[in-house]
């Protein structure tokens, strides 16, 4: 990649963010509905080519990059978790970041199947 192009992407991410919540390294967070996996998805291929492991803490987002960690907050209770993103998604208007069951088993949505969240990009 070259450097002018590596920008240009550093840039169109930057322009992807929602709410303008910096961190130290100067990325934004992102707010919106979360969602999670059927069961049904157990052992399918993401996106990154790893099959799905609902037990495993990672999620789907549309741009951030694979191997990314976020700190994904649910905004109803506080609850927090670090997932690392191997998926594409969510495909539903609203909807920011489809998690692993363990991940929403850990911000407590299970019973909801949705919550307001902030995903916040960490170093």
């Amino acid at each position: 990649m070259s450097v002018v192009s590596g920008t240009v992407a550093v840039v169109a991410l930057a322009g992807c963010a929602t709410d303008g919540d910096a961190t130290s390294a100067g990325a934004t967070s992102e707010r919106g509905q979360a969602s999670y996996y059927h069961d049904r998805y157990q052992g399918q291929r993401t996106a990154s080519g790893e099959p799905y492991d609902s037990q495993a803490l990672t999620a789907a987002h549309r741009r951030l990059p694979f191997d990314t960690r976020v700190r994904v907050t649910n905004l109803d209770n506080g609850r927090q978790v670090t997932v690392r993103i191997n998926d594409r998604g969510p495909f539903t208007e609203g909807r920011v970041i489809d998690l692993s069951r363990r991940a929403a088993e850990r911000l407590g949505i299970i019973k909801a199947g949705t919550a307001p969240v902030r995903v916040m990009p960490l170093r």
